[in-house]
């Protein structure tokens, strides 16, 4: 579990790709100074376990549901990554509950700066937007921000400088590809309007104040 707050851009070292996986060799600084093997990193958002270490790099395998998924098997050597430690208890929640599971690949279609900031909008896939609220939360390529406005294909983000600064997405342009996290509360939030306790619920999906006294929320 991680937070969206990136500690730091690591960089691509090495790039070995199998036949439907690859291996990453990224250099880094913060994520490895307390690093064990087995040891969870967030690469552009996406949980990935250390496989091996030194004192200035270290290595993550990639499956192939995960190059499929996400814009991990498009990176190169020398591209920057943001990069984030799991969260341990005790931690200071600054961003939201990120969980490193990508739910899908979206594309910058404008950038435009309004004073200090960066207005950047992103077409995404329908099985994102549907999760994506205005004023909301969502992780893009790992970094947690909130959600100035949306449609039903694109949601538009605003990064200050500091942002800007220290994630990949202050370096972006219009065309490239991000992965893309919803807020996993939706989902609770979906699936408990759509239970159907052993098939015999009369509620069908539908949020009511019955619905809503039965289980615990008035």
């Amino acid at each position: 579990m991680f937070t969206g707050i990136i500690e730091e851009m690591g960089k691509i070292k090495k790039l070995h790709k199998g036949t439907d996986s690859a291996r990453l060799t990224i250099d880094a600084n913060v994520v490895l100074t307390d690093v064990k093997l087995g040891d969870s990193i967030a690469v552009n958002g996406i949980c990935l376990t250390v496989v091996n270490f030194s004192p200035s790099l270290f290595e993550v395998d990639v499956m192939a549901e995960t190059l499929r998924k996400t814009n991990l098997g498009e990176l190169k050597p020398g591209d920057r990554v943001n990069l984030e430690r799991a969260l341990r208890v005790g931690d200071r929640l600054g961003g939201h509950i990120v969980s490193g599971h990508i739910d899908g690949v979206g594309v910058i279609s404008r950038q435009e700066r309004e004073d200090i900031a960066i207005l950047t909008e992103i077409e995404a896939p329908p099985e994102v937007m549907k999760y994506v609220v205005t004023k909301g939360s969502v992780a893009i390529d790992g970094i947690s921000l909130t959600v100035v406005n949306c449609t039903n294909r694109a949601l538009v983000v605003s990064l200050i400088p500091h942002s800007a600064k220290m994630t990949t997405l202050g370096h972006k342009k219009t065309g490239d590809r991000v992965n893309l996290e919803s807020d996993i509360i939706g989902r609770y939030v979906e699936r408990l309007m759509g239970f159907k306790e052993n098939d015999s619920s009369t509620n069908d999906g539908k949020l009511s104040l019955d619905f809503l006294a039965q289980n615990g929320f008035l």
